[in-house]
């Protein structure tokens, strides 16, 4: 007979964690790799510098998926199953930015384990690129 499983506290309101990241050439190509995204505006400098955004920038998705790791490993962490995640793309990353997510609780749901926190992500000159809401069931 399998052996009970822990239970995982539940964080509390306000509680943050924040990752790091900076989204260098050689990363992007990678993401565009695993995910079959090789739209030029990622990847080509000169294709880029005719857009509006005037150089390559990251994929809105794998900057978004420093919430995943939030999430995954820090809060509320291992174990933790996303049931949904809101996004907006508010302003563009460029290769070479450096980017901070964070997640702030927002609400707990004790008798469900589930908590909503605040998502966002924010480049190092302070400009908001990502604001949403995930939903996570706690173990």
């Amino acid at each position: 007979m399998p052996e009970p499983q822990e239970s995982f506290a539940l964080p509390a309101l306000g509680d943050r964690a924040s990752r790091t990241l900076t989204f260098t050439p050689e990363l992007v190509e990678r993401f565009a790799d695993l995910v079959g995204d090789h739209n030029p505006l990622h990847l080509d400098q000169d294709f880029a510098a005719q857009t509006q955004f005037g150089r390559t920038i990251v994929h809105g998705m794998f900057v978004a998926g420093l919430f995943s790791a939030l999430v995954g490993e820090e809060l509320p962490g291992v174990g933790a199953i996303y049931l949904g995640q809101t996004l907006r793309f508010v302003a563009p990353v460029y290769v070479g930015d450096t980017v901070t997510a964070t997640a702030e609780v927002t609400a707990v749901r004790q008798e469900r384990r589930i908590i909503t926190l605040r998502t966002e992500c924010v480049r190092a000159d302070g400009v908001l690129v990502i604001t949403g809401e995930a939903t996570v069931k706690v173990m």
